[in-house]
């Protein structure tokens, strides 16, 4: 089981999507990635849907002194998703957090600006939205991120990942239309570990990736 790289994960996510797509009613397909990992395996995945690409940012909302241990995630203007179960865990509020949070929405706003410019973002009412990462371990921005999309009325909301903890996959199958996950490994661990090669994605990188999908412009 896993992957030798995010490029050959999202070739085989696209290839399965591509499957899945050809019984279905798909309107005006779209594409969007969770940056930075998920744009290598959205790239592959647009490219086998034939549809576009464009990015959602969600960031991860951390334990303070232990940025790692997400415990909630910003998406957007919506107000933060926290994890109950984690708050209650480790002895927190919303409160205590709003410094990160405030912190976190400023670097998804900063992020924003550097992928996308002054494009809009997509319209999302009335398609099918194929939301793509590189995988699923705790689910929590997977989760923000579908939530930020269903109240936008699309017509699908699919999520796809190459590989992910099975327990977050099926709590995600309440959020979306459908989930998408190749492999499931049991003793998941880490998204890392289902990799052979997983090198940090840089942020030009990701503007690159969406400036190379952007439709031609109309001749004037």
């Amino acid at each position: 089981m896993g992957f030798t790289d995010r490029l050959e994960a999202g070739r085989r996510l696209g290839t399965r999507l591509a499957e899945w797509a050809s019984g279905q009613k798909l309107p005006r397909p779209l594409v969007l990635a969770l940056p930075r990992g998920g744009v290598p395996v959205a790239v592959e995945v647009a490219r086998s849907l034939g549809a576009p690409l464009d990015v959602l940012i969600v960031r991860k909302i951390g334990v303070p002194g232990r940025p790692e241990t997400g415990v909630g995630a910003v998406v957007g203007d919506d107000p933060p998703l926290y994890d109950p179960r984690a708050l209650a865990a480790l002895g927190l509020d919303e409160e205590r957090l709003a410094p990160e949070a405030a912190r976190e929405r400023a670097e998804l706003r900063r992020r924003a600006l550097l992928y996308r410019g002054d494009r809009a973002t997509p319209e999302v009412a009335g398609r099918a939205v194929i939301l793509v990462d590189d995988g699923l371990a705790t689910g929590a921005t997977a989760r923000a991120a579908l939530r930020h999309l269903r109240g936008r009325e699309p017509a699908r909301l699919v999520l796809a990942v190459p590989v992910g903890a099975p327990e977050a996959a099926a709590a995600l199958r309440a959020e979306a239309d459908e989930v998408v996950c190749l492999e499931q490994p049991p003793a998941f661990g880490a998204v890392s570990l289902w990799y052979e090669e997983f090198p940090q994605v840089a942020d030009e990188e990701v503007a690159e990736a969406l400036n190379a999908c952007r439709p031609p412009a109309p001749d004037a």
